[in-house]
Order: structure tokens, then C-alpha cells, then sequence
């Protein structure tokens, strides 16, 4: 009985121990807008110009685009490069088996990134590639350590490398820190980087539940109705019951 209590205690730590391993970086906040369509339709044209060529969106079609406000012509005229039609799945020519011999992994579907990674996730890990020539593409990432993924933005936010320091602790103690260095600045400015980066998660996050807007609308005018009808619904009930009371 002691051994099985034993083994019980022992598997109720393994998810602790994970979500411990897992917390060591840090993750920034993704500033989402949901409801900017300005800000998602600039996060569906970096993903096309950018991620599409590798990655996939299987089930994502492009007419869809239309909820940002973008029209058939639009779509088909700035976002369609492959000569796909308005109405086709996002996908890519490139086959999962060639893939994997280029880069060593296959690309995943992002179609649900956002929600498997989470927005934090991914608008850290996209701001925090450095150069490591150890690496097969010289690219390395600080959340993603050994990513085959190279930094396909690097000619927008520039060059970084991962310097490593030893501080002080404030105990008597040394202890080395991380942090990356701008090496060679790209064409955006770090404030200018992290707003693109933003509208590519923003969409991203749309990617993964397209109606996620409209249904927490639809639900606050359902809670809104049902409160209204519990009202009614209770001064029916003192109506009724008032002259047997």
C-alpha cells in the first residue's frame, strides 16, 4: 500500500516538474488586437510573403481573408502567389518528405500554432533568434534552443548573437547571465520589429479560430438575453404566487 502511495506522489509531481523545466525563459507579452482588421490583415501578409513558402495552413482558405475586410480581388491580387484560387486551402508545393531531408524536420501547419504554443509563445520566440554557426542554418533561438527553423525576418530586425556575461548577485555570489546583442541592425527599428512581429501573431491567433470574435459577441448577447428573461421570468413568479402568499 506504501509503495502504491509512493508511485502516486511520484507521478503527481511529473507535471510539476515539467511545468518547472519549461519556465526558464522568460516569455514576453503578445500585445493582441483581436479586433484591429488593419492590424490582421498586415499579420496576413507577412504570413503569406514569409511563412507560407515553408509552412502550410491546411485548414485555412484564402476566401476567408474576407472577414478581415479584404476583397476576392485583393486576396487573389496581394496574397495569392501560387496561382491558387480564392476559394482553395492554404497550402504550400513543398512535400513533407523533401522538407525533411533540407531542414532535418518538416515544417508543421500553422494552423493552430497560436493555440498549441500560445501568442507568448511565438512573439517571444520570433524576436529572440541569434547567429550560432554551430547550427546547420546558422541560426539559433533562446526558446527554441537547436530550432532547424532559420530567421527568415533577419533582414527586418538585423543580427543578434547571445553574449554571456557573470554578475553579481547581491549575496556575495556570481552567477552568468544571457542576453542577446544587436550586431548588425536590420531595416526596422526594435520598436518597428515588435509591432510587425505583433500583427504576425495577432493573425496567427485568428488562423487558429477565425470566429473567435464573433463568438464571444454572440455569447455576451446570450448571457445578456438570459439575464433580461431571468428578470421577467421572476416577476412572473411573484405575479403568480402574490395572492397565495
Amino acid at each position: 500500500m506504501k509503495k502504491i502511495k509512493y508511485i502516486l506522489f511520484v507521478l503527481c509531481l511529473v507535471p510539476l516538474a515539467a511545468l518547472a523545466s519549461g519556465s526558464e525563459v522568460k516569455l514576453d507579452h503578445a500585445p493582441l488586437r483581436p479586433d484591429d482588421k488593419l492590424s490582421l490583415q498586415r499579420g496576413a501578409h507577412t504570413f503569406v510573403n514569409y511563412c507560407l513558402s515553408c509552412h502550410s495552413a491546411e485548414f485555412m482558405r484564402y476566401n476567408r481573408l474576407r472577414d478581415l475586410g479584404l476583397s476576392e480581388n485583393q486576396i487573389s491580387d496581394n496574397l495569392i502567389f501560387t496561382g491558387q484560387k480564392v476559394g482553395e486551402l492554404m497550402t504550400v508545393a513543398m512535400k513533407k518528405k523533401e522538407a525533411k531531408q533540407w531542414f532535418g524536420v518538416a515544417p508543421p501547419d500553422l494552423s493552430v500554432i497560436a493555440r498549441s504554443r500560445g501568442p507568448d509563445w511565438l512573439y517571444t520566440y520570433l524576436r529572440k533568434f541569434y547567429r550560432d554557426e554551430s547550427t546547420a542554418t546558422g541560426w539559433n533561438n533562446v526558446v527554441f534552443d537547436k530550432a532547424a527553423m532559420p530567421h527568415v525576418l533577419y533582414q527586418l530586425q538585423g543580427e543578434q548573437s547571445l553574449v554571456t556575461k557573470t554578475v553579481d548577485d547581491g549575496h556575495g555570489g556570481k552567477h552568468e547571465v544571457s542576453e542577446l546583442k544587436l550586431d548588425k541592425p536590420g531595416t526596422l527599428s526594435k520598436t518597428e520589429y515588435d509591432a510587425y512581429v505583433a500583427d504576425l501573431v495577432n493573425y496567427l491567433v485568428y488562423l487558429g479560430e477565425p470566429a473567435a470574435t464573433k463568438r464571444v459577441q454572440i455569447g455576451i448577447v446570450v448571457m445578456l438575453f438570459l439575464f433580461v428573461m431571468l428578470g421577467l421570468a421572476y416577476a412572473l413568479k411573484h405575479e403568480y404566487w402574490r395572492d397565495i402568499h
